[in-house]
């Protein structure tokens, strides 16, 4: 007779090992850009507010998916077609990492410039989310647009959206997070986190 060996290949197995791999290459992606962040200021302090714009941006992107489809569910031949969180959306979660910490890099950059202009924190820290701002948004607001493009496309909208929802979200709390976690953490030590040239050489 004819035997059939089943060995759990299925769209949900296929799924689940897809999310994993991509997982796996989130952590990679994670721990270059913390190397890479930590060679340049020199603090880890510093590098974790800087990779604070990551998990900002993470915060955008599931609620984002949650309400695109309460609002316009899409129909297919009279069947509901909803916006999944799929494969595509957790590739541009990872692309999104090394781009939403390019806000945060700047607005500590700006601060530290200050510092080393003789300007106090609390001045430094404001004059870097208003002198920011502007700049923060117009970038953010390009790539929105730019992205919203490939939201037509049936396949890469996941990921379309992923980098849509993420980074309105990272450019938003970014500018207000940042700062405060940047003043509790060295609002009251010595140098406010400015990195000596010792720092960035070890």
């Amino acid at each position: 007779g004819i035997e059939a060996v089943w060995n759990g290949e299925g769209e949900w197995k296929i799924t689940l090992r897809v999310f994993r791999d991509l997982g796996i290459a989130f952590g990679v992606a994670l721990l270059g850009i913390f190397v890479v962040l930590r060679i340049q200021t020199g603090l880890s302090g510093i590098t974790v507010i800087i990779m604070l714009a990551i998990p900002l941006s993470i915060i955008g992107i599931m609620p984002g998916f949650w309400t695109l489809n309460q609002l316009g569910e899409r129909m297919i031949n009279g069947f509901p077609n909803p916006i999944f969180f799929t494969a595509t959306a957790m590739i541009g979660m990872i692309a999104l990492a090394g781009i939403v910490v390019r806000n945060s890099l700047v607005l500590v950059e700006f601060i530290h410039m200050d510092l080393r202009e003789g300007r106090d924190l609390r001045e430094a820290l404001l004059r870097a989310g208003a002198i920011r701002m502007r700049p923060i948004f117009l970038t953010a607001g390009t790539t929105l647009l730019g992205n919203l493009v490939i939201t037509l496309d049936p396949i890469f909208s996941g990921l379309a959206w992923a980098i849509i929802f993420g980074i309105a979200a990272s450019a938003m709390f970014t500018l207000f997070v940042v700062p405060v976690l940047y003043s509790l953490m060295y609002g009251s030590k010595p140098g406010h986190g400015l990195p000596s040239r010792r720092d960035i050489e070890t």
